[in-house]
């Protein structure tokens, strides 16, 4: 796995950005989850996102992992991830349980949560929500050079 792979399973929300109304970036923070080369998100139904996602399937996720300000140096001691590539609503009804699965596992454990709790929240919860995945095209990462001395 690569740092930047790193980023992205290590952390639980970053930023969804996608060409909203009018051509303008829309950029919203959201929980999502890493597995094989792919986020998963859950959304409402209807919404400035699912909206923007229909007219343009075309997105970038952002998350940052790192974020210190050393006012003293004048710096910040930062490392992130962007991932890009293409969103879609899932329609089928295995590929829907899979992904809320692989949400469930990162938010709600089954060394937190049993099973048949996390089943009942997934089908209460399921006919209210959709389930998106982005299948990721580009992955870059980006870190300060203070951070990459101390790997080193």
């Amino acid at each position: 796995m690569s740092e930047t792979e790193a980023i992205l399973q290590q952390n639980t929300s970053g930023v969804l950005s996608v060409i909203g109304d009018g051509g303008y970036p829309y950029g919203v923070p959201i929980s999502y989850a890493y597995k094989n080369n792919k986020l998963y998100f859950h959304s409402a139904l209807s919404g400035h996102k699912i909206d923007a996602l229909t007219a343009n399937d075309k997105a970038s996720f952002t998350v940052i992992d790192s974020d210190l300000v050393i006012p003293h140096k004048f710096t910040t001691l930062y490392r992130s991830a962007i991932a890009f590539g293409r969103v879609r609503i899932i329609t089928d009804k295995e590929e829907f349980m899979a992904a809320a699965h692989i949400l469930a596992d990162r938010y709600a454990p089954e060394s937190l949560v049993t099973m048949d709790r996390r089943e009942q929240e997934i089908a209460t919860g399921g006919p209210s929500m959709h389930m998106l995945v982005m299948d990721i095209e580009q992955l870059t990462g980006k870190e300060c050079i203070e951070l990459t001395r101390l790997r080193d």
